[in-house]
């Protein structure tokens, strides 16, 4: 249905909150269709969200409502605070109480973005969960209730909301506690416009009485108060009042000629002014400034501040030009002044400053301040916030020097009037008292393109005891010795910004820097935020040294700082935020908390200085070390030439994006994220732009690496220091992070490097059913232990039949090993590009069938040359079923759910697989799975030179031919203790059945041992073996062919044979011609211990 546009509240009773609801009411009823979609924009958008809030509350209450509004389920939905489509369906799956299984889908999704770095607001809604509520709301009728943040309509289709059910939909837009659009804004809504049935919308909101106004703060004010355990017992009017000064601050920024946005320091104003008190001021007051913000046309603004300010009951007046003059005398907490146009108004303002806690005045332009008398603020006994902007006065007596209770002091553009006369009488004793009553109760101090030194003179800063905060930007430098010893004066401070200095060159002959390093000595503050933004000569090595005093430092702001030098702050545990931006500062940030510049501040790209400085070099930071600030999670770095290695090792970055956070450092080379146990994904900028520039990573995200490696740097790669292009070294405990290493990786040019383990922080002792894995100590009869040579590390395995053969002679011969259960040593020599799994993780399964192009499973069968799976205890599939490069050797132990080494798919297409070697795979039921191997047939294991299997109990055959089967390099057949293993090569299927023989030419070594159910070599094929030397059997009573030595060359010695006597005596022959007699082999060497004697008859009891 198109969308229509209906009049509404045309009357006066229809202009209260409880009016438009009854329109919207009596809209639904009267409309004829079961499924309406209703956008309702209130005011201009004012007061919508308010009106619609109440629609939940009021319907469950009516009394024999009408058909039209009954409804089944009632869901409100408030997402004003926008996120993302995720989580509106979220709050739509909690409303509906959906089962905890379905809940859980959201935190797995979210991980799972986590790991691909998707942002928060690019997360879309998950198909199963709304199949759920499709489900769930198809067969009833239902009236969704929802308050839309982001600037587009939602297709609530996509989120599980029928489409074409009984249901009501009424929603709007609203992201902030006040909306007013402009009139005539309808126009521009409509284009957003796609799904919904009714545009309602009423008249402008200059229309509205001021109780209208006061009624919407007082609802919007108790609904935020209720989501803040802070706020619980606090007086609602304190929390209006707040909304009001908010309102206050948002119209003098318009009218502010400087483009000086004073409402980033409404936390400093509510707690100065004394609308906030007690012990929670500032955690109320920091909760608060982003719930009280406004989105206003400026034309509306004046209408809804003209009907405030001719109210007699209004908090605050204002003086200015566009709005209704103001003449009677009121008493007024709140004064703002930016137009005087006569006598009257003097008058009024005159009056008005003995009862005001805060004034405003800002009048004409900064090229033309207007001048203020000394005392001209004497009789405001009440001020605690001061406001100054285009003001001319004596800096040595200034007009406000007796409002002994002023707390906020900000002076925007405000100039020195020598002309005007200092304060008169009293002597230079009085007029140090004088100062001292003045500056001992401030908190706030902010100039603001005010060059007033003397206030920051040593007598003057003796006073500032309680100073919290200050700030600078255009003031002049430098102004001040070192015997100023500020970190002790200004204990209390916990915010100093110092922006945009003024370099006097005359004043710093002696001087080598814009702030002199006394006054960063921070030892014993407070400092919380510092902020030195397009301070240019700082030097780095002292301002550094100093930083690291800061023990309460949160948040580091050095934008614009080109002369600053390395940066290098290890082991800060409180800071939050880094900042250093090469393009410049950011204009009017000011916050209390830990948020960095937003990007709509910042600038867009380099400014070049009055000096043209700004040329390539100009910003000197090579190292940024941050190494071990356990809590900094937001950083931002840009326009930093010549950076290049960056240390973030030990800091809680969850997703480092090289598109928002790192950006223009093309010398960057060298990556370190050691101990980053938070770290979930690495962003590598559009197109991968610093996956193609790095060419040395370091990474370890397991837990406590920080505090057990000390975040010290890994060591160089070997002795020799070969060179690579790339150098990667990961260490992590979730198989998904790999997929931030696939595009360096991938794009690497030759050599490179890169050594990645994937380890799990579960135990790595694992119990299955059917075998239970015990020390040696405690071995029962029915257990073996098996030493590795190399690492002595011990294993266990359990035969098929449950009784291992000759399993009683560790009773006669000692602890030593049998000559049979001797195993050759693992592969340990790592070539360049290694990969080892160490326990996998819970997603270890998942990352090896995933056919993605970036994650583990490519990194292994692209790029890998040797590969070490162990401990993976849960996993069916550990290595991926795809094509294998480069891997030259595999070795998996220790791996008990594994149901093959190679899954059906593995092809070794790079003909480079030199060595398996596995061992411990309880249920693995082969090593090369079967599959169509059509495409590189030929050249299928064609390299391969040792196969060596151990304890393998259910392994059926260890290796698929292909169609045209022959091993041409194999040399070594070592397999031990597989009870189940019937061949060990075998056709890969009946179709591809190879009638002729397969040839095995260098083939020298077969220990066969323990192997109950083999039968023959190659499974229906006939083995040719013609470099045979060393025959070792033992174990294997089902055996019935050896291989034949047809094509031996004349003269070379006979292979050795060792192997039971009844089995050599079962083997069958097919004769001298085929090479396959037993004249051909050496006598053999029976063994010297026989099978345990075995009762013939059942024993009854």
């Amino acid at each position: 249905m198109s969308t229509c546009f209906v009049p509404a509240f045309q009357g006066h009773d229809r202009t209260g909150i409880n009016g438009a609801r009854e329109e919207i009411f009596d809209l639904i009823r009267r409309d004829p269709n079961k499924n309406i979609n209703i956008y309702f924009d209130g005011w201009c958008g004012f007061r919508a969200a308010t009106v619609l809030r109440s629609v939940p509350q009021v319907l469950p209450s009516m009394k024999d409502p009408p058909p039209k509004l009954c409804f089944g389920r009632i869901i409100y939905v408030d997402c004003s605070s926008w996120i993302s489509k995720r989580t509106m369906q979220k709050v739509i799956a909690q409303q509906l109480r959906l089962n905890n299984d379905t809940m859980a889908m959201f935190d797995e999704h979210d991980e799972e973005d986590d790991f691909n770095g998707v942002d928060l607001g690019s997360r879309d809604a998950i198909r199963s969960v709304a199949t759920m509520i499709d489900e769930t709301l198809r067969e009833s009728r239902f009236i969704m209730i929802f308050i839309n943040g982001s600037d587009k309509e939602v297709v609530l289709g996509t989120l599980g909301i029928p489409e074409h059910s009984d249901c009501v939909v009424l929603w709007t837009f609203s992201a902030r506690l006040m909306t007013m659009r402009a009139y005539g804004h309808q126009d521009e809504i409509k284009k957003k416009l796609i799904y919904t049935d009714v545009f309602l919308w009423s008249n402008r909101p200059g229309f509205l009485p001021r109780s209208e106004f006061i009624a919407l703060f007082y609802e919007e004010t108790s609904y935020i108060a209720a989501r803040y355990p802070c706020m619980r017992g606090m007086e609602l009017k304190r929390v209006v009042d707040c909304c009001l000064y908010g309102l206050l601050l948002t119209y003098h920024t318009f009218r502010s000629t400087t483009g000086f946005a004073w409402s980033a320091h409404a936390p400093n104003f509510w707690i100065c002014d004394g609308i906030i008190q007690g012990d929670r001021a500032w955690e109320i007051s920091n909760a608060l400034h982003p719930e009280i913000s406004f989105e206003c046309d400026v034309g509306m603004l004046e209408e809804v501040l003209d009907i405030l300010n001719t109210d007699p009951k209004s908090p605050f007046l204002l003086l200015d030009s566009r709005l209704r003059d103001v003449y009677e005398e009121r008493l007024c907490r709140w004064l703002s002044v930016t137009t005087l146009s006569n006598n009257r108004a003097h008058e009024v303002v005159q009056t008005t400053l003995a009862g005001a806690s805060s004034i405003f005045r800002a009048l004409k332009n900064k090229h033309d301040p207007v001048g203020l008398p000394n005392g001209y603020f004497k009789q405001c006994n009440n001020l605690g916030v001061l406001v100054l902007s285009c003001c001319a006065f004596s800096f040595l007596s200034p007009p406000f020097l007796h409002c002994h209770k002023l707390r906020f002091l900000g002076l925007d553009h405000c100039t020195n009037d020598n002309t005007i006369m200092e304060l008169e009488g009293g002597t230079e004793y009085a007029a140090t008292s004088v100062w001292a009553l003045f500056l001992n109760n401030m908190r706030v101090i902010d100039l603001h393109y005010t060059d007033w030194a003397e206030i920051l003179l040593e007598d003057k800063i003796d006073f500032m005891a309680n100073l919290m905060e200050l700030n600078l930007a255009g003031f002049q430098w430098p102004r001040w010795t070192s015997s100023h010893q500020m970190h002790k004066r200004l204990s209390n401070l916990q915010r100093l910004r110092i922006i945009r200095p003024n370099y006097d060159e005359a004043a710093a002959q002696t001087m080598s820097s814009d702030v002199d390093d006394s006054f960063l000595l921070m030892e014993s503050t407070s400092l919380e935020i510092l902020d030195l933004s397009g301070s240019n000569r700082l030097m780095g090595r002292d301002l550094a040294e100093s930083i690291s005093k800061a023990k309460r430092l949160q948040v580091l702001i050095l934008d614009g700082c080109d002369g600053f030098g390395d940066v290098v702050l290890p082991n800060n545990s409180t800071l939050r935020s880094f900042s250093l931006d090469g393009y410049g500062p950011a204009s009017s940030h000011r916050t209390s908390t830990v948020e960095l510049p937003p990007e709509i501040s910042r600038p867009k790209q380099p400014q070049a200085d009055a000096s043209n400085r700004r040329k390539k070099g100009a910003a000197k930071t090579s190292i940024i070390s941050l190494r071990g600030c356990g809590r900094l999670d937001k950083l931002f770095l840009r326009g930093l030439p010549n950076l290049v290695e960056l240390d973030l090792s030990g800091c809680a970055i969850k997703v480092l994006d090289f598109g928002s956070m790192v950006l223009d450092v093309p010398m960057l080379k060298r990556l370190f994220l050691i101990g980053c146990e938070r770290l979930c994904a690495i962003k590598w900028g559009p197109d991968w732009q610093m996956a193609l520039k790095l060419q040395m990573i370091f990474i370890d995200t397991r837990p406590g690496s920080a505090r057990v490696l000390g975040c010290v740097r890994p060591p160089s790669l070997d002795a020799q220091q070969k060179f690579f292009r790339l150098q990667i070294h990961a260490i992590t405990t979730d198989t998904r992070f790999a997929r931030s290493l696939g595009p360096p990786i991938t794009y690497a040019s030759n050599p490179y490097y890169f050594n990645i383990k994937i380890i799990s922080s579960d135990a790595h002792n694992v119990t299955t059913t059917g075998a239970v894995l015990q020390h040696a100590a405690r071995a029962s009869k029915e257990t073996m232990m098996v030493g590795s040579n190399s690492d002595r590390q011990v294993h266990y395995c359990v035969a098929a039949g449950g009784l291992l053969m000759y399993g009683d002679i560790f009773t006669k011969i000692g602890d030593g090993l049998a000559p049979m259960q001797a195993f050759p040593e693992a592969p340990m020599e790592q070539s360049d590009r290694h990969i080892e799994i160490d326990g996998g993780s819970r997603s270890m399964q998942s990352e090896a069938e995933d056919p993605d192009d970036y994650n583990l499973a490519s990194l292994m069968g692209f790029y890998t040359e040797t590969l070490h799976v162990h401990n993976v205890a849960t996993c069916s599939s550990a290595m991926p079923a795809k094509s294998w490069n480069y891997l030259r050797w595999c070795r998996v132990e220790r791996c008990p759910s594994l149901h093959a080494v190679f899954p059906p798919g593995a092809v070794d297409v790079g003909d480079s697989l030199d060595t398996i070697w596995a061992s411990d795979l309880l249920m693995a039921r082969c090593v090369w799975s079967k599959a169509d191997f059509a495409y590189h047939a030929n050249l299928h294991l064609k390299r391969l030179r040792q196969l060596h299997l151990r304890c393998c109990p259910s392994l059926r055959f260890a290796l698929a031919m292909s169609h045209r089967p022959t091993f041409p390099n194999l040399e070594t057949l070592h397999i031990i203790h597989c009870g189940d293993l019937r061949h060990v090569f075998v056709p890969m299927d009946q179709k591809s059945q190879h009638t002729g023989s397969v040839q095995f030419p260098k083939l020298t070594t077969i220990h066969l041992h323990d192997l109950a159910a083999l039968q023959q070599i190659c499974e229906g094929n006939e083995a040719l073996a013609p470099a045979l030397e060393t025959i070792r059997i033992r174990g294997c009573c089902s055996l019935r062919r050896l291989p034949a030595l047809k094509g031996r060359q004349a003269g070379v010695k006979k292979p050795a044979v060792e192997v039971e006597k009844d089995v050599w005596d079962a083997l069958e022959w097919d004769g001298m011609d085929a090479g396959h007699h037993p004249s051909l082999y050496e006598t053999p060497l029976h063994s010297r211990y026989y099978k345990r004697r075995m009762l013939r008859r059942t024993v009854l009891r």
